[in-house]
């Protein structure tokens, strides 16, 4: 089973607000960049997306690494889970989990693989996290730009 490490990472300016993500997969001395951007959203959106997008973009399975610097992300796909699933997708005081389709569709993606979830300190010179969240909010400024370019055309 082929070892691929990712690195993931996710910005929003405003919360809510425009928002893009981004992961790095690494396998080797191969790499692969997804990103993306979305008009309106929020910073824990763009966190599961860049994991899932990731998750996502492997062709078969494989051993992952997983790095975040999200709590929210790393905490709910290694605690908060089967509590979550257990009760429909309810937190403890009853009320719906949020963003509960990207909790689901990560589950799924992951599924096929052995994944290890771990936290990097974000903004401390974490090489691969430094990088996934400039090209998170690269993916952000594409899609303001062409968004302003496509209101003067």
């Amino acid at each position: 089973m082929p070892r691929v490490v990712i690195a993931s990472d996710g910005a929003c300016r405003g919360n809510p607000g425009p928002g893009g993500w981004a992961a790095i997969l690494r396998a080797g001395a191969q790499e692969k960049i997804v990103s993306g951007a979305d008009a309106l959203t929020t910073n824990n959106r763009m966190e599961l997306t860049a994991a899932l997008r990731a998750l996502q973009a492997l062709n078969r399975p494989a051993r992952v690494t997983i790095e975040t610097d999200s709590r929210y992300l790393l905490d709910g796909m290694t605690k908060w889970l089967p509590a979550w699933k257990a009760r429909g997708w309810r937190t403890a005081d009853g009320k719906p989990v949020k963003n509960a389709d990207l909790w689901a569709a990560l589950v799924e993606a992951a599924a096929p693989h052995e994944v290890d979830w771990q936290w990097v300190r974000g903004h401390n010179g974490h090489e691969a996290n430094e990088r996934a969240d400039r090209l998170a909010n690269e993916a952000l400024d594409r899609m303001l730009a062409s968004a302003r370019q496509g209101m003067s055309a």
